[in-house]
Formats: C-alpha cells, sequence, structure tokens
C-alpha cells in the first residue's frame, strides 16, 4: 500500500449492475440470436474523487501538501479492485476562498472529472493564494451538483475539501448540500488545517458526520517527510524510457507531449521521491490513459483508429508510412511500454516494503498531512463498499 505523497482532489462511489438473461426465454432456432456476454452488461466501476482546495492567503502550506502528496494518492487509488477489476480513476479539482475568483461565492471549477492526470497536475501546480472569503457550502454544492458523477451505485465517490475556516459561513446551508450529496452516493469528508477541537468547534466534524465521510485535521504548515530508497535511480530511469514509448498525433499533441514532460519536471521539482511516485501512476493502466494525444493509447481503446487515421495528424516520423508500418511502430511501441510498466511495478512493490520498514523504525505513520488523511480515509471508504487492496 503506498504511504501517500500527494494532494488530493475528488471521486467517486458507484458499482456494478447486471443483467441476466430468463432461463424461460424460448429461442425459435430459425431465428439468428446474438447473445451478449454478462460481462459486457456489467457496467465498470469508476473511482471520483474531487478535491475542493482552499487558496486563500494561508493556505500556501496546503496547496504544497497537495502538490506532493498527488502521485502518491492516485497510487493508492490504483491498489483498489472491485470483484478483482481496478477501476477507472478520475480526479477533479476546485479551489475556493480566493478574492482573485469572480463569483459571489469565490468557488471555481479547475479541472473536471477526468482521467488526464496530467492536466490535474498542471492546473495544481499554477494554483496561487490569494485574500478569501471560504464558503465551504457554496463549493460543495457546485461539486456535487455540477461534476459528471457516474450512475453506477458501485462507484466510488467521493469529496475531499481541506481549508481553515468555519465550516458554516456564506449563503448555503453545508447541512443540506452534503446530506443531498449522500443521497447521491457521493460522500463527504473534511479535512481542517489547524486543531483537531477547533474542527469540531467550526462545524469541519460535523460536515463530514453528515456526508457519510472522514473528518481530519492536519498541521497544514508540515513539510512532507519523504523517504529515500535503493529503487528510487532505477524507477526514475523506466520513467525516461517510459516517455520514449509514446507517439503524439492530432493538432494538439505536441502540446499534450510537451505537457507530459513538464509533469514530469514538476514533480522532481518537490522531491525525487515525487517523481518517482509520478513514475509509478504512470505505469498503472487504470489511472494514465492518454488516448487523447498517444497514438498507442488510442489504438489500444479503438482498434480501427490507425486505418482511418488522417497522414496530417501524423508526427513527422510517421508522415510518408504506409499503414502496415505505422501499425508495427505502435504494436512496438506498446511492447516495450508494457515491458516497461511491469518493471516499474516490481521495483515499485521492493520500494514500498522499504519505505513501510523505515517508517516502522522511525515509529511513525507520517499521519498528519493532507496526502495520509485522503489516503486513509479512501481505504476505510473502499472496504465498507465492497472494494478489496
Amino acid at each position: 500500500m503506498t504511504t501517500l505523497k500527494i494532494l488530493a482532489l475528488a471521486a467517486g462511489t458507484a458499482f456494478l449492475s447486471s443483467g441476466n438473461i430468463p432461463e424461460n426465454r424460448s429461442i425459435q432456432s430459425n431465428v439468428p440470436v446474438t447473445l451478449i456476454p454478462s460481462s459486457s452488461m456489467v457496467k465498470d466501476n469508476k473511482i471520483q474523487v474531487a478535491l475542493l482546495l482552499d487558496t486563500s492567503n494561508s493556505m500556501d502550506g496546503l496547496i504544497d501538501q497537495a502538490k506532493s502528496r498527488l502521485w502518491n494518492i492516485v497510487n493508492t487509488l490504483t491498489t483498489l479492485k472491485y470483484n478483482g477489476k481496478a477501476p477507472q480513476i478520475e480526479i477533479a479539482l476546485y479551489e475556493y476562498g480566493n478574492d482573485g475568483i469572480r463569483d459571489e461565492n469565490y468557488i471555481r471549477q479547475i479541472a473536471p472529472l477526468t482521467q488526464d492526470l496530467d492536466l490535474i497536475s498542471e492546473k495544481l501546480f499554477a494554483l496561487k493564494t490569494n485574500g478569501g472569503s471560504e464558503y465551504c457550502g457554496a463549493v460543495i454544492r457546485d461539486a456535487s451538483a455540477n461534476l459528471n458523477w457516474d450512475s453506477n451505485d458501485k462507484s466510488m465517490k467521493l469529496i475531499y475539501i481541506a481549508g481553515n475556516e468555519a465550516f458554516n459561513q456564506g449563503k448555503i446551508n453545508y447541512k443540506d448540500v452534503v446530506s443531498k450529496a449522500k443521497d447521491k452516493n457521493i460522500y463527504t469528508n473534511t479535512i481542517f488545517c489547524g486543531s483537531r477541537e477547533e474542527g469540531i468547534q467550526t462545524f469541519w466534524q460535523n460536515g463530514a458526520s453528515l456526508g457519510g465521510g472522514k473528518y481530519f485535521n492536519i498541521d497544514s504548515d508540515r513539510k512532507v517527510i519523504y523517504i529515500e530508497t535503493p529503487y528510487d535511480i532505477k524507477i526514475s530511469e523506466c520513467n525516461a524510457k517510459l516517455n520514449d514509448t509514446y507517439i503524439y498525433y492530432g493538432n494538439h499533441g505536441s502540446e499534450y507531449r510537451l505537457k507530459q514532460i513538464t509533469q514530469d519536471k514538476n514533480a522532481e521539482s518537490q522531491s525525487a521521491s515525487n517523481l518517482v511516485e509520478r513514475a509509478v501512476a504512470k505505469s498503472k493502466k487504470n489511472a494514465y490513459k492518454n488516448d487523447h494525444w498517444d497514438l498507442v493509447d488510442k489504438a489500444e481503446k479503438d482498434a480501427g483508429f490507425i486505418a482511418n487515421v488522417k497522414e496530417s495528424e501524423l508526427p513527422a516520423e510517421l508522415k510518408g508510412k504506409s499503414k502496415e508500418e505505422i501499425q508495427k511502430t505502435i504494436t512496438a511501441k506498446s511492447a516495450a511500454r508494457d515491458k516497461i510498466q511491469k518493471e516499474i511495478e516490481e521495483l515499485s512493490k521492493k520500494r514500498q516494503t522499504f519505505i513501510d520498514g523505515e517508517m516502522k523504525k522511525r515509529g511513525t505513520d507520517d499521519s498528519d498531512d493532507l496526502g495520509k488523511a485522503i489516503e486513509s480515509s479512501i481505504v476505510e471508504l473502499a472496504k465498507k463498499n465492497g472494494y478489496s487492496l
């Protein structure tokens, strides 16, 4: 289980539905019938997480923890399974309490629920703190009503809101919005940046209780602890090789390719360990998908795409090549990616064992930060909803 190193965001709880064909249905032998396998009638689960961050002046430490913990949180999400299958991961990002936001409630959706984790990282690293009136009820109402939450009742749908002012500020009644969200199986978890008692007195615990989630308090100014391991350098080397397996396409493909590299650098700017956590996340197929710009992921999702792709959408190295040559290149890149991702997976298991051992020696679980709060609640809520590690 990965010890969290990053932030946050929000996410869902829905589950599987199954279709059954009545056993007493009669079928005429002269009528062609196509039976749909039951597995195709079962909707895949999602884990959807919406992170609502206070970006008022006093919250620089919170934002820094979010940057430092993002990929570790993603890695925690990817360890969860439902009926043996890894769910699709989606994250959304909001900011609130910032005077620079042109909204009467000072809230802004930064990113919708998305699998584009490079986008989440980009937006997170662009956050700036400024001034502020913090209206928790308003931002929870917006997130629970306007995000594209999954209709599957076996998906996990989770809101995490973090801040340091009274939870009941503003015109929107937090009790109403968290209760309505819970009715839609969206669970609200609250993270107060301050003492536990103050968070209770200012209604953060009550918000979580009504929302079916967990209440935490953290020291938002605490620096994230990193433990170097003998496997970090090798995983970073694998990450560089992994990047070489991506082939961009489309009008904006080269921009997304550059964004991938930029977010590697952003992760590394927090620490070498944070870059390693990002590399581990990039090795998880259910979390890090880029079919909107990468030919390898696109071809896996849509087998007929290569046959119809326009030459103008291809990168320079594939222009002028036949469809067969393009497919051969993509097949080779896909095989290389699979091999690298498996190597990272094995190294990350050894790395986590090393980290767990060091944490035990230190006699601390590094619990007083945003990432650890999110990690522990995700695991607890997942178990209640039938998920396993």
